[in-house]
């Protein structure tokens, strides 16, 4: 069962995970980044469990039918479409922690600040921000964020035995901060080693971030497409059991 808000749809079970990481004590935008969805739907939701005094704890106990009972129906707000993009806006806001230009656009074409596609919207502002020559530093806080990916090479493995040489894939896990890395082979990219290599780095670590950044890649995300990447029911499970949060990078574009 699903939520209608604004010719939108949103299932119980990520309004559910909406409620879980502002409870957390992450800010709208990286909720939004991680449950794809605006800035402003997340306030929106956030408001009306709010109102209904509704916690993590409770809504895993309701159905979704409760659920959606006692959020009633969204309302629509239609504002005023404006003629051109204020990319001065859209950069300041892209230097604040957890914004992309996807979160934009879409809470852009949410209020009617544009009519444009997102491949046209972001066409337009590479095009804007290279006739202003700007640049933009990231930096990254302790604790904050830790990398992962498999690198692109293999590494042989013979077998003691056999003799047989397979290609190990190899994890690779970077906290942002420090650049302090953890590698291993594993024998595949299946969601089992995937969460393994995960969980054997933070032991390596000693300690779990506030959040992972994921590249796309199969074992942790679903239909890794460049606007609305989905995460992994199992990846789910394991940020829920780690009270950490998975902000995916869009295909060829990781993300800090």
């Amino acid at each position: 069962m699903a939520y209608k808000r604004q010719g939108a749809t949103l299932s119980m079970s990520k309004f559910r995970e909406i409620i879980r990481l502002h409870e957390l004590g992450h800010n709208k935008s990286e909720i939004a980044r991680s449950c794809f969805i605006s800035r402003t739907a997340v306030r929106d939701y956030l408001h009306r469990a709010q109102g209904q005094s509704l916690s993590y704890d409770q809504l895993s106990r309701l159905s979704d039918s409760d659920i959606q009972h006692l959020l009633g129906k969204g309302q629509r707000q239609s504002s005023r479409k404006k003629p051109a993009i204020d990319f001065e806006y859209v950069h300041r806001e892209m230097q604040r922690k957890g914004v992309t230009l996807g979160l934009l656009w879409m809470e852009g074409k949410e209020r009617g600040d544009w009519n444009c596609s997102y491949s046209g919207f972001c066409r337009r502002y590479r095009k804007w921000k290279k006739q202003h020559s700007l640049s933009m530093r990231q930096t990254h806080k302790g604790a904050e964020k830790i990398f992962v990916d498999y690198c692109g090479m293999t590494v042989p493995v013979v077998h003691p035995k056999t003799g047989e040489v397979t290609q190990a894939q190899v994890f690779v896990a970077c906290c942002g901060a420090s650049n302090y890395t953890y590698a291993e082979a594993t024998e595949s990219q299946t969601i089992k080693n995937w969460l393994g290599s995960h969980q054997r780095s933070l032991a390596f670590f000693g300690g779990v971030p506030v959040a992972i950044v994921p590249d796309n890649l199969k074992s942790g995300v679903t239909d890794p497409c460049r606007y609305e990447p989905g995460i992994n029911r199992s990846y789910q499970d394991f940020a829920e059991h780690y009270n950490v949060i998975i902000l995916p990078a869009r295909p060829q574009m990781p993300s800090g």
